[in-house]
């Protein structure tokens, strides 16, 4: 039996970003050093997946100032969550067809 995974967004190919998505689906919005003690992360690491997303509009990155100190958050975008539940939805239909 094949399997049709044409349907799985290759976006969420790697674990970091599909942790980054599923954190983000269900938040308001998260600050960078949340989600990187979440998935236990180097900065480097989810910067450079985050930017990942943020270029395919995936998330909107939220900068501004508590106080005087620098905070950066992160939201999903409409785009992201329509892509990221066709992207689970995809998965359950393959997991279903293999049983």
């Amino acid at each position: 039996m094949s399997l049709d995974i044409s349907q799985l967004n290759k976006a969420f190919d790697s674990r970091i970003r599909l942790g980054i998505m599923s954190v983000l689906a269900v938040s308001d919005k998260v600050e960078f050093s949340v989600l990187k003690e979440m998935l236990d992360l180097t900065d480097g690491n989810l910067a450079s997946h985050i930017n990942a997303l943020e270029k395919l509009e995936y998330i909107e990155v939220i900068k501004q100032f508590i106080g005087k100190k620098p905070n950066t958050s992160y939201q999903i975008t409409k785009k992201g969550r329509t892509a990221f539940t066709s992207h689970i939805d995809a998965l359950e239909k393959l997991i279903k067809k293999s049983k």
